[in-house]
């Protein structure tokens, strides 16, 4: 079985990022792993997420990963529809209000990227 192991130290516990655009491209290159390797992502199973309670950063990744792929396949996005699913799935997921505004704001700059380029 082959894994990796990425890790984000600056993002203390209950907080956010200062800065939204290495976030976005990790999770961009995440996925982009996953895309490029189709033949070990059958051996390798799911991307794993955690943080030390696994709900407030693990939740903001996984809410940027999940709009961020709404927003290429859609060309819209649903930030309160993501965060109720996630909250459906694993109670408390995005424990603040600066990390929702976070997420809004990667998932705000991420579109205003994709608006540009077309």
């Amino acid at each position: 079985m082959n894994n990796a192991k990425l890790n984000i130290i600056a993002w203390p516990d209950q907080s956010c990022p200062d800065i939204v655009h290495p976030l976005i491209e990790l999770v961009k290159n995440v996925e982009k792993s996953r895309v490029d390797l189709p033949d070990l992502n059958k051996c390798s199973g799911p991307v794993v997420v955690h943080c030390s309670a696994g709900i407030g950063r693990t939740g903001c990744f996984i809410a940027l990963s999940n709009g961020i792929k709404q927003l290429d396949t859609e060309h819209t996005i649903d930030i309160v529809r993501i965060l109720c699913d996630l909250r459906r799935d694993r109670g408390g997921m995005i424990q603040t209000n600066d990390q929702y505004q976070f997420v809004y704001q990667a998932l705000s700059e991420y579109a205003r990227t994709l608006q540009s380029s077309s």
